[in-house]
């Protein structure tokens, strides 16, 4: 879908990496794109350096526009501002990408979730969540969840362990669970939303150079990003999930390499997704 004038998405995390990619190039598309950022700061200088990357490329009159959003995911009460803000506006949103992660972080979030679960699921759970009207708004539309590969290697959830700091060395099995709750989240709200004009996907990008990695200590992280694929690489099977037509009717599914693929055999469990959805909604109060 190369002409996406008159339409609206959200990419979180969209300052860097593959959310920055992601913005641009929906934005050079002719959408306008809500760059949901930490701060009102970074969210700014966001907006206005892909602004001018995006008026220095030929045809740059047909470019779409991006704007602010100060979004911090490790903070419920500013998710539930920026959603109230943007609700507020009346805009139909076509597609929510939920792209913003960490990686290799021992912390907690504002409320006291361990900080990968928080930001990587709880946040986006919640901004969804509270993103409803807006997307039936702009139905047909979509939640896009960039999930990872690393799902597979999870056992199961450990619900017990989510109010504390990671547990491990690296913070690489805590990451996995989150990546696992991504693809559970997409399942359950597939299944919850199929009557109301919004479809949800779920993806792994590849292993991709980006900022997620900037806690995870050296000379590992020198090592692996020697190993991983560009942000503009990255990002292809988001805009696949976000933008192609012929996926308008495909909800639920999880996709590599912008093809579809098979996620891991607890990532199809209906039972835990509904456990998680019911514990994601009693931390985040959404459904109060």
């Amino acid at each position: 879908m190369n002409d996406l004038a008159g339409r609206t998405f959200l990419v979180t995390g969209a300052n860097s990496g593959i959310g920055r990619v992601t913005a641009r190039t929906l934005a050079g598309r002719g959408a306008r794109v809500l760059a949901g950022c930490r701060t009102e700061e970074i969210a700014a200088a966001t907006a206005t350096a892909i602004g001018r990357e995006l008026a220095a490329l030929p045809g740059a009159t047909a470019a779409g526009v991006v704007e602010p959003l100060a979004l911090d995911l490790a903070d419920l009460a500013s998710v539930r501002a920026a959603a109230g803000r943007l609700l507020t506006r009346g805009l139909p949103l076509h597609a929510l990408v939920n792209n913003a992660g960490v990686a290799g972080v021992h912390a907690v979030t504002h409320d006291g979730f361990e900080l990968t679960f928080g930001v990587n699921h709880l946040g986006h759970f919640l901004l969804t969540r509270l993103l409803e009207p807006a997307l039936r708004a702009g139905a047909p539309a979509r939640v896009v969840n960039v999930a990872s590969q690393a799902h597979q290697r999870v056992t199961g959830i450990d619900f017990g362990t989510l109010r504390a700091p990671a547990r491990s060395r690296t913070g690489f099995p805590e990451y996995a669970v989150s990546k696992l709750c991504n693809v559970l989240f997409t399942r359950e709200l597939a299944r919850r939303w199929a009557d109301r004009g919004v479809t949800a996907y779920a993806l792994h990008p590849g292993v991709v150079a980006t900022r997620i990695w900037r806690q995870v200590p050296q000379p590992l992280r020198w090592l692996g990003l020697k190993l991983m694929i560009s942000s503009e690489d990255g990002a292809k099977t988001t805009l696949y999930c976000a933008t192609a037509p012929e996926l308008a009717a495909a909800s639920g599914r999880y996709y590599m390499r912008a093809r579809e693929a098979a996620p891991s055999a607890l990532a199809q469990d209906d039972a835990l997704a509904l456990r998680l959805w019911e514990e994601s909604e009693a931390a985040t109060a959404a459904g109060q």
